[in-house]
């Protein structure tokens, strides 16, 4: 065997080509897309202008039932206590507290969903849609062609997708804390590191299956992103928690059901249940306890990260098979 051959062949030298393919892979979308500032502007600024609408429908829900409780009429000239303001006085506190307390969870709730959000739209159209692009301008050939391995080539858009994308996600947690008042109570700061970094992956390792499917699946890979993105902000419970669809008798717990197959839904509810406490809402709005909630999301992420690799591996089958992969006039 010739030293060249031998050097190809070695793990370690195998294993640094990898590296340095995530790395080549992942280094446009960390400081290319920062070299744009309006790419900052659009990606941090304006979404926060879909989820302040939601905060202000939550905001004015919350001041109608207060107003309801310290409202004071002819009927009840104390508001909700009646003619009797000694015995009822405790109750129309805890009431008004409730309301402020379950006003400001419903507000964080569209925080933490904005966030996702990000996430979501990013493995929507740079994670699962990127191969068929890459065919349509002529690059996906040279992936091909290139000596590594093709999830190192989906890692490294993972990771650069995983950081970009982090900007708008700090932003919008930063506006939901300064702008809209939201209090979080962070009770176990590592279990939530956890469950975040296992949403990550697992969602990340959903968008990597997509990528082969969608290059196989040619110029519908556009129609369904288009067709996945509205109807997954619902079913998974971006802006509200999931577990409400639950309490819907008939479609709802169809809904909260397929919704769950989406990483995001039962990342968000747990992180919910971390920033807000398990007794937000009463407690009733949640799905699973937190570490269930790990457990699956673990469980999603090596599946998804399993499939991806057969995926990939019957792509590239069928495209030696069939010699279909790349464009024919390319």
């Amino acid at each position: 065997m010739s030293e060249a051959k031998a050097r190809r062949s070695d793990l370690r030298y195998r294993i640094g080509l990898n590296l340095r393919a995530v790395k080549g892979r992942s280094y446009p979308r960390i400081v290319g897309a920062n070299r744009e500032p309006s790419w900052i502007f659009f990606e941090a600024l304006l979404p926060l202008l879909g989820i302040a609408a939601y905060v202000f429908i939550y905001q004015f829900f919350g001041g109608q039932a207060l107003a309801a409780i310290t409202t004071k009429t002819a009927a009840a000239p104390w508001g909700m206590c009646g003619h009797d303001p000694c015995a009822n006085a405790a109750a129309q506190s805890a009431a008004a507290a409730a309301v402020g307390a379950n006003t400001n969870a419903l507000v964080a709730s569209v925080v933490l969903g904005g966030t996702m959000v990000a996430f979501w739209l990013n493995v929507l159209w740079s994670m699962a849609s990127q191969l068929y692009w890459e065919k349509e301008i002529g690059n996906l050939q040279l992936y091909m062609m290139a000596p590594m391995n093709r999830m190192a080539l989906l890692g490294g858009m993972a990771v650069g997708g995983m950081v970009m994308t982090s900007m708008r996600a700090v932003s919008t947690l930063v506006a939901g804390v300064l702008v809209f008042g939201v209090v979080f109570q962070v009770a176990s700061p590592l279990l939530l590191l956890a469950v975040f970094f296992a949403t990550l992956i697992a969602l990340y390792g959903l968008g990597m299956m997509f990528a082969s499917l969608y290059l196989l699946w040619g110029r519908e890979a556009w129609n369904l992103s288009a067709l996945m993105e509205e109807p997954i902000f619902f079913s998974s419970g971006f802006y509200f928690p999931l577990g409400g669809l639950l309490k819907i008798p008939g479609w709802g717990p169809a809904i909260a059901i397929a919704g769950s197959f989406i990483p995001a839904s039962l990342g968000l509810d747990a992180l919910r249940q971390l920033t807000l406490g398990s007794t937000a809402f009463g407690g009733n709005f949640w799905i699973f306890s937190v570490t269930t909630e790990l457990g699956i999301l673990v469980g999603m992420a090596v599946l998804f990260l399993i499939l991806a690799r057969y995926c990939l591996a019957y792509l590239e089958t069928l495209a030696k098979r069939e010699g279909k992969l790349t464009s024919r006039h390319q």
